[in-house]
């Protein structure tokens, strides 16, 4: 399973705030180069910086990120433009300081919720988490200003990763992003939380229960190579007209052992459909999205889900996955039955495969067996959303290359986008790079707002490594949509 972060050893917990994200930062710093250099000379990096920071052994000092706010910024560009749409950005403004990956809902009342990773160390807990503290913030006023909500004490909380929504009822409900083994083969439990008082307050959790017939929870590894017992809820839930929910999750399956290429400890990963009949509680496995052990990199994982709910393809439900490569997409026109085969999806000016565009950048560079690196860039951690205007939204990363992105960040084209379509999803006639050449995890999350066609797009900048910050920023958008191409 693709997660970003490193456990920390003991007596982190001595440390002050500054110096445990300072430690944090260095920490990151030799997990990310190491596959840029052997042992020897990893160690001799580490080195390096704390001699450069100035910090002694038994304390950190945290100068190079007392403030995790301070980041490269870029301005966005519009990289294809369609004379039906104009696009009007609002000010980029700080969302949540020291986050990285961030997820959001846009409530009725215009509530904004974010949340996103923290350098804190997790509350033990006998229930896998993720491998640093989940961040929540909440903003009132359109994003202008922003309030911790808290976690009850001693708990981990909520990772809303795995989903939210606010249902046709008012309620918010959202799914932790882990399913954990259940007690019989093919089942699994999970975690799901509700607010009825637009998040003043979080009822939770309450223990939701899986069908997902040959499911492995087993085996597999993470992405930094820990062991990873359970499948991964993620993105977006849908409400169907019935009341049913939908949403995606990525996982193994008996037999999905194909390693993925940077990490042979993990396997490839296939999408599923599920759903539930009462608000959550229950699911049950409905298909299979996406699985090609040959097709793809890393098989397909990270993946949102969007209902068309007007055109020709009323009903349609579109996917779109993260692959290690292409941004792939697949289709539905039956609720969710059979998938169309997965395909790469064309922006038209963006193409990961163009290593010829960097590759003097990284001239010389070699991996930690001293070969020259997979210059190869990547799509990541799409999130999708039709507007209630028949306008789809589409937000995605594009790290080049694909593993070293955070050492050289500077080419042009890397960075976060934002796509947009006026036909549901069959081409994408407008392109905006919302982040460029600078440090970024290429992660986004997108919502409409109570007014049509208004916007409101979260980001990170910084990075877990370079110690040149870390924090999630925002922006409203504005849409015009031309009366013709309504």
């Amino acid at each position: 399973m693709v997660a970003r972060w490193n456990n920390r050893p003991p007596k982190f917990h001595r440390l002050g705030a500054q110096s445990r994200l300072a430690f944090c930062n260095l920490r990151a710093v030799r997990m990310k180069f190491s596959c840029f250099f052997s042992l020897p000379r990893r160690l001799a990096v580490t080195a390096g910086f704390l001699a450069i920071a100035g910090l002694p052994t038994a304390r950190l000092a945290a100068e190079n990120a007392a403030d995790p706010t301070k980041v490269d910024h870029s301005e966005p560009l519009v990289l294809k433009t369609d004379p039906r749409l104009k696009l009007h950005l609002g000010a980029e403004r700080l969302v949540m300081a020291n986050g990285l990956q961030p997820s959001m809902i846009c409530t009725a009342r215009g509530t904004l919720i974010v949340q996103a990773q923290r350098t804190d160390k997790p509350q033990p807990s006998k229930r896998i988490s993720y491998p640093c503290e989940i961040g929540t913030v909440v903003s009132r006023d359109g994003g202008n200003t922003w309030t911790e909500f808290p976690r009850k004490p001693g708990e981990n909380g909520l990772n809303f990763e795995g989903g939210v929504i606010q249902l046709r009822n008012g309620r918010v409900l959202a799914l932790d992003t882990y399913i954990t083994p259940g007690k019989t083969d093919g089942t699994g439990g999970g975690q799901v939380y509700f607010s009825d008082d637009d998040w003043r307050t979080l009822q939770g959790p309450v223990n939701n229960f899986f069908e997902i017939p040959g499911v492995n929870f087993f085996g597999s590894t993470d992405d930094y190579g820990r062991s990873h017992a359970a499948a991964r809820l993620h993105r977006r839930i849908l409400e169907l007209p019935g009341g049913d929910l939908l949403t995606t999750l990525y996982c193994w399956y008996q037999g999905d052992r194909v390693p993925v290429y940077y990490m042979p400890t993990m396997w490839k990963t296939r999408v599923m459909l599920l759903r539930s009949s009462d608000q959550g509680r229950n699911w049950r496995l409905i298909s299979t999205i996406a699985t090609d052990p040959k097709l793809t990199p890393e098989g397909f994982g990270e993946p949102v889900l969007a209902r068309i709910s007007g055109g020709p393809h009323a009903g349609r439900l579109r996917c779109y996955m993260r692959t290690g490569r292409d941004l792939y997409q697949t289709w539905s026109d039956d609720e969710g039955a059979t998938w169309v085969a997965p395909r790469p999806v064309n922006f038209g000016v963006v193409d990961v495969h163009r290593t010829q565009d960097w590759a003097e950048m990284f001239r010389g560079v070699v991996d930690k067996d001293g070969k020259p690196i997979d210059l190869e860039g990547a799509f990541v951690d799409p999130d999708a959303i039709e507007l209630r205007s028949g306008l789809l939204v589409l937000a995605v990363g594009a790290r080049m290359p694909a593993r070293a992105c955070w050492p050289r960040a500077g080419f042009a084209r890397n960075g976060d986008y934002l796509a947009f379509s006026l036909d549901h999803g069959e081409t994408w006639s407008h392109v905006v790079q919302l982040v460029s050449g600078v440090l970024t995890t290429h992660y986004m999350a997108i919502e409409e707002t109570p007014t049509d066609n208004e916007l409101f797009v979260v980001y990170d900048l910084g990075d877990w490594s370079s110690g040149k910050g870390r924090s999630i920023f925002g922006r409203p958008l504005t849409l015009e949509i031309a009366a013709a191409a309504k």
